[in-house]
């Protein structure tokens, strides 16, 4: 559960969380395009310590760290199945190998962007980009509740399967079917706590007259500054940089860079 810590908000003073957040999703939007242009190992391995920058300023490094912990098992799946099916293709260890690295850190950079955007944008500064972007505020309202919600579970999760094994649950015990069937004492509460959550939402909505007015207003109004401006020239230039190295240049594989350096 410790990847969706990655998805909670930590409210702490930074320049990354005093930045805009339409021009951090952009940013990110930016990091994604990129991460799926370059299939090679190198590239790669730069925008992620591309990302370390800011987190070091964000100052969500514990935070960070334990989303990027979370998503090592899906990582390690990754891997293994691309390296597995480059291999039986008739390509060598070292290309496998490398092949399935470059998958791997590929999904490690795009879990890694989005971390940093969730961390550091309060939901109702998510909520209030979208309205400013004129979209509809129901769908503004789900969305940030769905941010909000998904951490919330995740915890509530791990309470459940605390307490279960504390009544003698083995989660790990078994083979793969029986380990699947072990998860449903802490499915069903879990989907009994999200059910009862939702209609006290719904009744606290309705009881504050939610919907009642189509025009709404807010207390703050976003506005770009100088940090904003820096942040998306350095996108625009980022990505401009990648599409043209892409398009006009041989990215080299890491054998054949060692290779040479030897």
């Amino acid at each position: 559960m410790s990847v969706f810590e990655g998805l909670k908000f930590r409210k702490v003073y930074s320049p990354i969380h005093n930045l805009d957040p339409r021009i951090k999703f952009v940013y990110v939007c930016a990091i994604f395009v990129i991460a799926i242009l370059y299939g090679e190992l190198i590239p790669l391995i730069v925008l992620f310590v591309m990302q370390v920058p800011f987190v070091i300023l964000a100052g969500v490094k514990r935070e960070w760290l334990r989303s990027m912990r979370g998503a090592a098992f899906l990582a390690t799946i990754i891997f293994l199945t691309n390296f597995i099916f480059a291999y039986l293709g008739a390509r060598g260890l070292a290309e496998s190998l490398e092949g399935a690295a470059a998958m791997t850190l590929r999904f490690i950079v795009l879990v890694e962007s989005f971390s940093i955007f969730f961390l550091t944008t309060s939901p109702d500064h998510l909520g209030l980009a979208l309205e400013q972007a004129h979209v509809p505020y129901e769908f503004c309202f789900a969305f940030t509740t769905a941010v909000r919600f998904v951490p919330v579970l995740a915890e509530e999760a791990q309470t459940i399967m605390d307490a279960q094994k504390a009544r003698g649950l083995e989660l790990e015990r078994g083979n793969f079917l029986k380990r699947i069937r072990n998860y449903i004492p802490i499915l069903i509460p879990l989907i009994v706590s999200a059910i009862r959550r939702s209609l006290e939402l719904a009744e606290a909505m309705e009881s504050r007259a939610w919907g009642a007015t189509k025009k709404r207003t807010n207390l703050y109004v976003l506005k770009m500054h100088r940090g904003d401006i820096i942040l998306i020239a350095l996108t625009i230039l980022i990505l401009a940089i990648a599409i043209y190295v892409r398009l006009f240049y041989k990215i080299p594989s890491l054998n054949q860079l060692l290779g040479s350096l030897l």
